[in-house]
């Protein structure tokens, strides 16, 4: 699977906070941009070394002359953010048509939670539920006003809810009266940090909410988990493609993905974290050890892999390729 590209430009760039920048991208040569529905991402490549990262399009779905972006300034990423934030207005850079696991359900009512940046996706599914006539409730929590984006957008709006760590402990989010339990035919949506996620998730799974109602998009990825002795998952094992039959050993020190692009095998890749969804296979034969925060128990159990992430418990993992 190839990923289409297109040459963009920024023809507006401005600060909603002092780490969060807002970016507008046109395509360079003036024609319209792909269609996406909200809840989408777009890998963009950017920088002298052709770093390619993942961000999510906060604006309005349906406007195809200009995307919108907002990146955090982050000290401890790995190089994205840092040149992102290093461009102005005019500057060229690479992107890929939208791609979306984070989509918005047919559910009779929506939960929004956004935790900082996590935002940018659940703005876009706020606007677009205002645009359909949608049921929904937007919380959105930061450190403090002077940290959250598009605060003069979200405000006043009467299905937002602001929670900031520096006011009173009473505004701050409770999932359990802001939440609350179980409703039938209502889904959440969870998208922030990583501790605001473990927190959100944890909690709601604390009030009943099945696995199903909830649907989450993570910026990074989770820590990596060992495997129990005698379990699998360490050491190398033997990939193998379905099409050709060539077998590959992958060491302890590299992931299945590495292994296939060291040898020159089309394998579809993005993000190398287990969280966008891009590189999905399906499995032919052995047992998957999964890694991945993308997967839902579903899709796992359908056969669907990560190589970027995930391992095999089996000495051989036969994969479709």
């Amino acid at each position: 699977m190839s990923t289409t590209w297109t040459d963009a430009v920024v023809v507006a760039r401005y600060d909603a906070t002092p780490r969060i920048a807002v970016f507008d991208l046109a395509r360079a040569d003036g024609d319209e941009l792909w269609e996406y529905e909200p809840g989408a991402h777009i890998d963009v490549q950017v920088g002298t070394a052709g770093l390619i990262r993942q961000y999510s399009l906060c604006g309005p779905p349906g406007i195809r002359k200009q995307y919108r972006l907002a990146v955090l300034d982050e000290p401890a990423s790995r190089g994205g953010s840092r040149a992102m934030h290093a461009l102005a207005e005019g500057d060229t850079l690479r992107i890929a048509a939208p791609r979306n696991r984070f989509g918005l359900t047919s559910a009779r009512r929506h939960v929004l939670l956004a935790g900082g940046i996590g935002i940018t996706p659940l703005l876009s599914m706020a606007q677009s539920l205002d645009a359909t006539g949608g049921d929904y409730h937007l919380h959105y929590c930061a450190r403090s006003r002077s940290e959250a984006a598009f605060l003069a957008d979200l405000e006043n709006h009467p299905r937002v809810t602001l929670h900031f760590d520096d006011e009173p402990p009473e505004q701050r989010l409770d999932l359990g009266s802001d939440l609350g339990d179980p409703a039938p035919g209502t889904a959440v949506y969870v998208c922030g940090p990583g501790g605001f996620m473990d927190y959100a998730l944890g909690r709601a799974a604390e009030l009943g909410w099945p696995v199903s109602a909830l649907h989450k998009e993570r910026f990074s990825a989770l820590p990596p988990v060992a495997a129990e002795p005698g379990e699998g998952g360490e050491g190398g094992f033997t990939v193998r493609l379905s099409s050709t039959g060539a077998e590959y050993l992958v060491p302890e020190d590299q992931s299945v993905l590495d292994v296939l692009l060291a040898n020159g095998v089309e394998a579809p890749n993005s993000c190398g974290q287990g969280i966008c969804g891009e590189c999905i296979v399906r499995v032919r034969a052995g047992e998957p050890d999964h890694r991945d925060d993308v997967l839902t128990d579903e899709e796992r159990g359908a056969g669907l892999f990560t190589p970027c992430s995930s391992r095999s418990k089996s000495p051989i993992l036969e994969l479709e390729l």
